[in-house]
Formats: C-alpha cells, structure tokens, sequence
C-alpha cells in the first residue's frame, strides 16, 4: 500500500505516458508478492477476545464467489486424500487435514489470543511461543520474537533454523544427527504472528507483532 501511494511510484508510472504516442502494450506495475494468510487478534475493554486466521488456500481459493458477499470461499477440500484406507480421506461431514489454527490460552487471570501464520509451521510455532510464555517467563513480545526452528517435511533429520540460535545449540543438534538449514536472523520460513493479551487482575491489555511479517500491535483509545 505504501509504494502504491508514494511520489515515487506515481513519478515512476507517469513516465510511461507520452502524449504524443499510443501506447499499445501497457503492462501493470509490478508490486511486492506479499503472503496470503491474514492473521489478526483482537482484545477489547472487557476482555472479549477474537483469534482470527483467514485463508483461502490456493490463491483464489475455488474460485467461487457466494452471490452478494464479494470474497471467494476457500479450496480447503484439496486437502483431502484420496486414499480410501487414510483418515484424512474424503467424505461426507468431514474436515480436512488443514492448517487453520487461531489459538486461546489461559491461566487464571490471564488470557491470550494468538496465532503464528506459515502452513505446517503453525503448530510447532505455536508451541514454541507457548514455552517461551509458560516456560521461560517471556512477555509476548519477547515470546513471539524469540528465535524460532520449523520443520516443513515429515520425514528425514532437516531441521529450519534462525541464526540466533547459539553455536552451542546448533552443534549439539549436529551432533545428535540433525541436519540443519540456517536461516537469517528473522526469517519468515518460522511464520509470523500476532498475539494480545488480557490481565483480569490489574485490568490491562497488550499485544505483540511478529518482525518476520507485516503487521503491528495497536491500541485504540477510550473514548472521553
């Protein structure tokens, strides 16, 4: 959105005017491929929370568009098997096998709304976040900002990791058998998320954005 505003764009695509000639093979400009997994959480006043993740699989998902709503409604029925003997296999009042995980937790007063998008990954981030909250005591910025590792096949010893991870960590996980595919510093290969969360008990709210993708924690006002 920001390049499709900006003085510089405009300058840019006005240069391909000339009024003097037609221009017959006009091509649209080329923009950032952005992701296509939308993830949003929401806290208001009173606590009432909303975790939200929205997808349509294939880039227009099936190509379908219920009469009067205006969005396309989703593909997720490719994600079936068809392979009669496996659970995931298609039928009648089933879900399929998908990757649609917008999450809650809680603890006495405190409750979260979060989600880390990234197909296969959102699970294993999803855990990872949680540890960072439950095990290691981190705010949720912290959590969701802390190193991450991703592991996008079922089989084999690869392993996705951030470069954050010491060199101790990633040694012993070499030594063990790992095979190990260094990322950057904040790479989207791990997702990226959102979170908010709510303390009952001192009444306050707060919210964190992912670095690896667009987005941002934003607080509405109270009205006067």
């Amino acid at each position: 959105m920001g390049r499709l505003i900006s003085k510089e764009w405009a300058a840019e695509r006005a240069k391909l005017i000339d009024a003097q000639r037609a221009n017959c093979d006009t091509t649209a400009g080329e923009m950032p491929v952005g992701n296509d997994t939308t993830y949003l959480s929401v806290v208001d006043r009173d606590g009432n929370m909303v975790s939200l993740i929205q997808s349509n699989y294939e880039s227009f998902g099936s190509g379908i568009v219920a009469p009067g709503t205006g969005f396309a409604l989703h593909d997720r029925g490719g994600l079936f098997s068809m392979d009669p003997a496996s659970p995931n296999a298609l039928a009648g009042r089933k879900r399929p096998l998908h990757t649609i995980i917008p999450a809650f937790a809680q603890k006495g007063d405190t409750r979260v709304a979060f989600g880390i998008m990234g197909g296969w990954n959102q699970s294993q981030a999803h855990a990872q976040f949680m540890a960072n909250l439950a095990d290691f005591k981190m705010n949720i910025q912290a959590a969701m900002e802390a190193p991450r590792f991703s592991k996008h096949t079922f089989g084999g010893c690869d392993v996705i990791l951030e470069n954050r991870f010491s060199q101790a960590v990633r040694s012993d996980l070499t030594n063990k058998g790992h095979k190990i595919e260094l990322k950057g510093t904040y790479t989207s290969d791990v997702g990226g998320g959102q979170a908010v969360m709510r303390d009952f008990a001192a009444g306050v709210n707060y919210g964190a954005s992912d670095p690896r993708k667009d987005g941002q924690a934003a607080a509405e006002l109270p009205f006067e």
